[in-house]
């Protein structure tokens, strides 16, 4: 946390406990360690940042009619989609999921889940890629509950905001 000032650095350790994690360069993550995603990222000036545009999910099924479940699948499915495919992204810039400090997801109601937003769903794929042993960072997230994405098929899209390792 050299990077903050001693009396900020102060602040964010009294307001939301110790940093999660803390890398060489000191992009700080901070919140209660054990919730799934952190509170807020603090990144150090002059860093550069990569943001992926809104990606959404691969087909599972070519042979599947569209408008049926088993073209794209259910929003676990969907999710760990998008996350293979922004994970791709990444390392096309020379990243990888480590370095996500944000992640914006926007959900739609499941006709098979009562017409819900499965946060199950999303939960269990985010689970998958973050905070794991392979993966500790746990970003900073919002989850959106919007009524439609482009493709009625779709039901979440999701952005990732990373930033370059510094050196």
């Amino acid at each position: 946390m050299s990077v903050l000032r001693p009396a900020f650095a102060f602040f964010i350790v009294a307001l939301f406990g110790a940093p999660l994690a803390v890398s060489a360069q000191a992009v700080t993550f901070y919140g209660a360690p054990t919730a799934a995603i952190s509170s807020g990222v603090v990144i150090p000036p002059n860093r550069t940042w990569v943001w992926t545009s809104g990606t959404t999910p691969a087909v599972a099924d070519a042979n599947a009619k569209a408008g049926t479940r088993e073209r794209f699948g259910d929003t676990r499915a969907q999710a760990t989609s998008i996350l293979k495919n922004i994970d791709g992204q990444l390392q096309k810039q020379g990243l990888t999921m480590k370095d996500v400090v944000y992640l914006r997801a926007y959900l739609v109601p499941d006709p098979t889940k009562g017409n819900r937003i499965d946060m199950d769903g999303w939960s269990a794929a985010y689970g998958e890629a973050f905070g794991t042993t392979t993966n500790p960072t746990k970003p900073a997230r919002s989850t959106v509950g919007v009524t439609a994405l482009v493709n009625a098929d779709w039901l979440i899209e999701i952005e990732a905001f990373a930033v370059m390792p510094g050196k």
